[in-house]
């Protein structure tokens, strides 16, 4: 006798509401098998509601009443409602798990990738891949079997094992090469099984016929082979459930990933094991080796060391050499400049002596002169010397050279022509001026040592206007640039050396004649400038060197000239500057400039005594420091130490030369400030007033 639901099956695929208001007495009813659980829950009135999802019957919703009752149209729509929303709740609370279950193998995933990768431990990796397989799909126990085959291919070896304990296996022998194991341990193919004992391969050719008493109880099985870079099957990742049907197509998916992964690691891990192994050996056969020839590597040994010694003078004497190089001339100027100050000072006490003061002017702005230009000799010197960084300013470079023509004569001697032919039209450019005199420098000096005997120097300055070929050929962007260009009558150089000669330590002078740092200098600072170097050389006619410098559209202030001052800004309220500095006479031009100002001036020689000062109570509007003291404290240290009590201590350092210790990572501190010897005094009364002030 048919159901009645499977009568009114039909009305619910089509998406018809069934509904009953007296199920006892409805005549659609007559002659179909109860329901028994109409009975036990007392159903006499029922709505019916199918949900037919995708042209499919999906679910139905029952509404029951224990009494015959009506149900108005109303109430069959709101019955489909709730159906709806009940549907609707359902199919959100399923995307939500198995969002969170997406989530939690995408976490597992990466996790373990980024462990993998880093791991070089087999055991570990091993276990960690076989944890993860678990994880990913939900198995009761995982394990790894590593691959190692005999002739007839049955010896495999349990690696790890997870979601059981090892004694689990341990009584029972290894599996072997049957029918369904094969795929896995051959590489052919993944094995995935709903129920494995229902498997018509399972215990085919096993005399157990099955499962091995007392085995763990595995029902839904899924195998996964592990093959590595050269197509070997490192092994098999296995994993069972004891209920059937809980690997599906998706749990198969990740875990030929994780098999992917742990292939890769596997064989990164074999790898290292292997370099580490090779490595043992060698360093074992190195001391064999050692110990075989301890008395030859002594003697190694002392020659090396004695080579060392020879190449670590001959680098002195490659210093000295280039030392040499530029200081010869810049001695010669210095002799001269100093013989302007000091007898400019002796004709001026003697003047002063005889009274005959209106020849004074005279001398002091000789000396004057004289001082400037030998300050601008030191800091020619700091440029070449590379210590100081670079300090790009608007450059006139035609009036560059013939600052330096002088110095370049001297430097090149007597035996060979210098000819300038610089455009006075020539652009000027963002360069960092004294950076630019040592390069120029620096290239004469090389085409004088290709010019043994003698020869022509030829300093050439003009505008460059390089259109789209031209600036690819020098590896520039298009533009207006200022072309610094040395040419020699000398040896010149093949294409080989050419293309070298920017290399650092690379020199065609002979051995203690060069260090080959020039060229790779004057390459990187204008490089960093924003221009090219390029050279054009031919053996036996001599060699060209150009700079290209992008042009400056901006103005190029003039050479300060020896004009009068305004009078200097005055001290107010008593202001007290504390000076400190080894140098007496230094001391005491300054404190002389101070008192001559109105300001109270305290001297210190040395650090201790100049902290000893500002750790009491005396009125201190600003310290001026050397930085380089003698004793335990330089400048900076005494600064620091005197902002523990004084935290809003304004410091002026003066400093013949830029020392490190004066700065920390590269600045100053807020109220600090940094004045470079020598300078002007009217120019030291500036500052002190601007920073008493600010």
């Amino acid at each position: 006798m048919p159901s009645y639901a499977a009568t009114f099956m039909a009305d619910l695929a089509a998406g018809r509401a069934v509904v009953f208001e007296d199920m006892e007495n409805d005549p659609r009813l007559a002659g179909l098998a109860a329901w028994p659980a109409h009975e036990a829950l007392q159903i006499r009135a029922q709505i019916i509601v199918p949900l037919v999802k995708a042209g499919r019957l999906s679910a139905v919703f029952f509404v029951h009443a224990p009494d015959a009752r009506g149900w108005s149209a109303e109430d069959v729509a709101l019955v489909g409602d709730v159906a709806e929303r009940t549907w609707a709740s359902v199919e959100r609370a399923r995307a939500e798990t198995a969002l969170r279950d997406e989530s939690r193998t995408a976490e597992t995933l990466n996790r373990t990738g980024a462990a993998l990768a880093a791991e070089l431990d087999l055991t570990r990796l091993v276990q960690m891949v076989t944890d993860a397989g678990v994880d990913l799909s939900g198995a009761e126990f995982g394990a790894f079997f590593y691959n190692l085959t005999n002739e007839a291919g049955e010896s495999y070896m349990l690696y790890t094992l997870s979601g059981v304990e090892r004694a689990a296996f341990e009584k029972f022998p290894m599996p072997r090469n049957t029918e369904v194991f094969a795929p896995t341990f051959s590489g052919s193919g993944v094995v995935r099984s709903d129920d494995i004992r229902a498997d018509p391969r399972y215990g085919r050719n096993d005399p157990h016929r099955g499962m091995p008493r007392g085995h763990l109880p595995v029902r839904s099985y899924l195998a996964v082979p592990v093959t590595s870079r050269s197509g070997a099957v490192i092994g098999g990742l296995f994993f069972g459930h004891p209920r059937t049907g809980r690997f599906k197509e998706r749990h198969e998916r990740l875990l030929v990933g994780l098999a992917g992964q742990a292939a890769i690691a596997i064989d990164n891990a074999q790898l290292f094991l292997a370099a580490q192994r090779e490595l043992e050996e060698r360093r074992r056969a190195e001391e064999k080796l050692r110990d075989l020839n301890e008395t030859l590597e002594r003697r190694v040994a002392d020659e090396v060391a004695e080579r060392v010694r020879t190449e670590d003078a001959l680098r002195q004497a490659q210093k000295m050499e280039a030392v040499g190089q530029l200081t010869g001339g810049i001695a010669h100027d210095f002799n001269n400049l100093l013989t302007g100050i000091s007898g400019s000072l002796e004709l001026l006490q003697s003047r002063i002596r005889q009274g005959r003061l209106g020849e004074v002017d005279r001398y002091v702005g000789a000396a004057q002169g004289a001082s400037k230009r030998a300050a601008a000799l030191t800091q020619r010197l700091l440029a070449f010397s590379r210590r100081q960084t670079l300090d790009p300013k608007p450059t006139d470079v035609v009036r560059l050279i013939h600052g330096m023509e002088e110095l370049i004569r001297r430097t090149v001697g007597p035996a060979l022509e210098i000819v300038v032919s610089a455009d006075a039209a020539a652009w000027p450019t963002l360069v960092d001026p004294n950076q630019l005199e040592g390069a120029l420098l620096n290239l004469c000096i090389n085409a004088r040592d290709a010019m043994p005997e003698s020869g022509r120097i030829t300093i050439a300055a003009a505008n460059r206007q390089l259109d789209d070929r031209e600036a690819r050929a020098h590896d520039l962007p298009p533009g207006e640039y200022l072309s610094l260009c040395v040419t020699d009558t000398g040896t010149g150089m093949t294409p080989e050396v050419v293309a070298r000669a920017f290399d650092p330590f690379f020199t065609t002078k002979p051995l203690g004649q060069g260090t080959g740092l020039g060229l790779s200098m004057i390459y990187g600072f204008v490089r960093q400038t924003g221009g090219q170097v390029r050279i054009e050389s031919e053996p036996g006619a001599g060699t060209t060197v150009c700079l290209y410098l992008p042009r400056h559209h901006g103005t190029v202030a003039e050479d300060a000239a020896l004009t009068e001052r305004p009078d200097a800004p005055r001290a107010v309220d008593g202001e007290t500057v504390l000076v400190v500095d080894d140098e007496p006479s230094v001391r005491m031009l300054v404190t002389d400039v101070l008192e001559d100002l109105g300001y109270t001036a305290i001297e210190a020689a040395d650090g201790a005594s100049g902290l000893k000062i500002l750790q009491t109570n005396v009125r201190v509007d600003l310290l001026v420091t050397d930085v380089g003291l003698p004793g335990s404290m330089n400048g900076r240290q005494v600064a620091d130490a005197a902002r523990v009590t004084r935290p809003d201590l304004k410091v002026l350092f003066i400093t013949g030369y830029a020392e490190n210790a004066m700065l920390r990572d590269g600045s100053l501190d807020p109220g600090m400030q940094v004045m470079t010897k020598p300078f002007v005094m009217e120019t030291l009364a500036d500052r002190i007033r601007e920073m008493i002030e600010a």
